[in-house]
């Protein structure tokens, strides 16, 4: 998506704190941090909702999965983090590129409301 946000910053168009790369996924610092480690993980190929994803994308998606703690020591992770997807306006999802916020660096409350 030629003005999509996330497929400006994989493709280097905006700056970022680049963390990890692969052909599947871009993870970078996320410059609103929500804890003291919050990274964002964008898999490479656009699309807004897991209900949208084919099946390419969801295999690009399983590969973020897989690879999160495989990078535990990088990302500072080693005492636990939080994965967050938001989908949709009600649940927060500010840039329409599905995302998923790893946070970590503090001991996290459950606070659903």
């Amino acid at each position: 998506m030629e003005n999509c946000l996330f497929c400006k910053i994989i493709k280097g168009e905006i700056p970022s704190t680049k963390m990890y790369e692969d052909e599947n996924m871009y993870i970078f610092k996320d410059i609103d941090p929500k804890a003291p480690k919050h990274y964002l993980c964008v898999p490479k190929s656009h699309f807004k909702l897991l209900s949208e994803m084919n099946d390419t994308q969801a295999e690009m998606l399983k590969a973020c999965f897989k690879k999160i703690p495989e990078l535990a020591s990088i990302l500072g992770l080693e005492n636990g983090y939080r994965l967050v997807i938001n989908q949709g306006d009600d649940a927060g999802q500010t840039v329409f590129h599905l995302h998923i916020h790893i946070l970590a660096g503090k001991k996290m409350d459950w606070n659903p409301a």
